[in-house]
């Protein structure tokens, strides 16, 4: 397994070859054993596979090869409306209306997700995430008949490749990595870290095609502007308040 996460790729290109049943399932298992909030299962995985669903979401995504292509969509969810009701059915009032419980059950359905995704990649599958499902994530809430209390968090498209790209480079180790307690950066460190990552030929061509002066102007003036920063926020918070998650 360690080699599978080791060498993970995002894979965008995928084969017309249909994935088993067998092999969904034991996916599908994977998710369901990740480690959860008090054992509350606080999320929903929806799986799509029919091409008019899928048609249905493609928009939704941008419309992205990966999300066309794919035999496999999995649509992972912040979900309490199950264990609302159960609790209302036992006797009990749930207090699960609130954004720390929105907040909770995202990090149990991205821990769901990414369990997997590595059970996909195991059994010889490519994965991407959708980074798109925050965008529209009310639109997908009409597609896939979510009710309330449940919220879209993240999608995985999975599929045979069709494509096999080079590792995407990463940040040295000690970027992300702090032993004890945090420990800040200072400008020389800044320039060490990224250093590598800033001189590489990818970069440079990237920087080229975007017509900027460094990549950090295109994570910034490109790719995520503080314009759609806001508008994205604002949308996202109206819908965690529509979706029942919002009360203080």
């Amino acid at each position: 397994m360690i080699n599978t996460i080791l060498n993970h790729k995002s894979i965008r290109k995928y084969s017309e070859k249909k994935i088993e049943k067998n092999i969904l399932n034991r996916i599908l298992q994977a998710g369901i054993r990740a480690s959860n909030t008090g054992n509350m299962q606080a999320y929903a995985i929806i799986v799509t596979q029919e091409e008019a669903k899928k048609n249905e979401l493609l928009p939704l995504h941008f419309n992205q090869e990966a999300v066309k292509q794919a035999p496999l969509i999995l649509t992972f969810c912040a979900d309490l409306n199950r264990f609302n009701k159960w609790c209302k059915q036992r006797g009990t009032e749930p207090a699960y209306d609130n954004f720390l419980w929105f907040y909770t059950a995202s990090i149990d359905a991205v821990i769901a997700a990414q369990n997997c995704a590595l059970a996909a990649e195991n059994e010889g599958l490519g994965i991407c995430y959708m980074g798109t499902t925050n965008y529209t994530a009310e639109k997908i809430i009409e597609v896939l008949k979510l009710p309330h209390g449940v919220i879209p968090v993240t999608t995985l498209t999975i599929g045979y490749p069709n494509e096999n790209p080079d590792l995407t480079g990463r940040l040295p180790e000690r970027a992300v990595v702090h032993y004890e307690a945090y420990n800040d950066f200072s400008e020389a460190d800044i320039e060490e870290i990224y250093k590598e990552l800033e001189e590489s030929d990818f970069t440079r061509q990237l920087i080229k095609e975007n017509k900027t002066q460094s990549l950090a102007q295109i994570f910034t003036e490109k790719r995520y502007t503080k314009e759609n920063n806001i508008h994205f926020s604002k949308s996202l918070l109206e819908l965690v308040k529509k979706q029942g998650f919002w009360n203080h």
